[in-house]
């Protein structure tokens, strides 16, 4: 067989993991993307680079340094533990939460060129006519911003799909728990299992190319409408 049950597994776990990423980071990735498009000055470029960081630093490097947050000992992980919670290294959630933040500027970036664009007049506009900032926001900001939290949705969700090095750090490689697919192809690369290797790897690939067709073709009939 092409594909043994762990490998599934392996799968099912990526596709769980790049699900809550996204979701986490659609919720708490609004308000910043939000803040960030109200600011200005030194300031903003300043949490403009702290959010980019995760792209220009090397995945090792950063899941080294979360390890060290999320162990026992660490700033995150006693503060974790003094709650009765297990503990965050070695864990799904773990992994999470390490996808969250190396996942963060996928989402904050162009949910904040969105905010950018519409500016506050809209919203301002809404407010004169007695709207609240909860209902200006889900009847303005939102259906005028759809198209940019498409694209952070899909960015977002594909980078985390084919995530290694921070996962690796954080999580080990553990089957079943937080071995991804992307650790499972590297596995069977060393074992030197090369048609499970690929195997894997085109079924990481088809899903990455779904998504962009999905995200390019809603996109156009976005644009058509807005047109």
């Amino acid at each position: 067989m092409l594909l043994t049950d762990q490998d599934f597994q392996a799968l099912w776990i990526t596709l769980q993991v790049a699900f809550y990423t996204t979701l986490v980071l659609l919720i708490i990735g609004t308000p910043l993307a939000l803040w960030l498009a109200r600011i200005s000055g030194s300031k903003k470029a300043v949490f403009e680079a702290l959010v980019a960081l995760p792209l220009v630093l090397p995945p090792t490097v950063l899941g080294f340094y979360l390890l060290l947050a999320m162990s026992p000992d660490g700033a995150i992980g006693s503060l974790w533990s003094a709650f009765g919670f297990n503990a965050l290294t070695f864990s799904f959630l773990g992994i999470v939460i390490g996808s969250v933040i190396y996942s963060l500027p996928f989402t904050v970036q162009p949910l904040m060129q969105g905010f950018e664009q519409l500016g506050s007049r809209p919203s301002e506009v809404a407010a004169t006519l007695g709207a609240g900032p909860v209902d200006r926001f889900f009847s303005v900001t939102l259906p005028l911003c759809r198209r940019h939290y498409l694209v952070a949705a899909t960015l977002t969700f594909a980078h985390t799909v084919g995530e290694f090095g921070v996962v690796l750090m954080i999580g080990g490689n553990i089957p079943g728990v937080t071995q991804v697919a992307s650790i499972a192809v590297y596995d069977h690369v060393e074992a030197m299992e090369y048609t499970q290797a690929h195997g894997l790897s085109l079924i990481l690939l088809l899903v990455s190319l779904l998504v962009l067709i999905v995200v390019y073709g809603l996109n156009r009939r976005i644009e058509k409408k807005l047109a």
